[in-house]
């Protein structure tokens, strides 16, 4: 297992103390969330992007250092802090903006 910042290891100490509880949501809701998680494991689109030798070396150290290939670790570092990046604190804390946009849904 990878390691855990101290925000994802609060958040797993609190669950394990049973301090979560379940929320009714609505069916749009729970639609709308089930695609999100879909599209996160989703990975059916390549990028090719230019960095610096130095960036990369860094990147190829701590995926060495995570025992994971160095693409996994772009991928999750862009996965974990894309949407604060775009949304500040993420995608449902932004008024008027959908996550996928709208104009991106459905693209292959």
């Amino acid at each position: 297992m990878s390691k855990l910042d101290p925000q994802e290891r609060e958040l797993l100490e609190s669950y394990d103390r049973g301090e979560w509880k379940s929320v009714a949501r609505s069916a749009r809701d729970r639609k709308r969330y089930q695609e999100y998680a879909k599209a996160t494991f989703k990975k059916d689109r390549r990028v090719n992007i230019r960095i610096s030798t130095k960036d990369l070396e860094a990147i190829q150290n701590r995926a060495l250092e995570e025992e994971i290939p160095y693409h996994t670790l772009i991928a999750s570092l862009l996965h974990k802090h894309l949407p604060d990046a775009l949304w500040g604190e993420g995608p449902d804390q932004a008024p008027g903006l959908e996550y996928p946009h709208p104009r991106l849904a459905g693209r292959v």
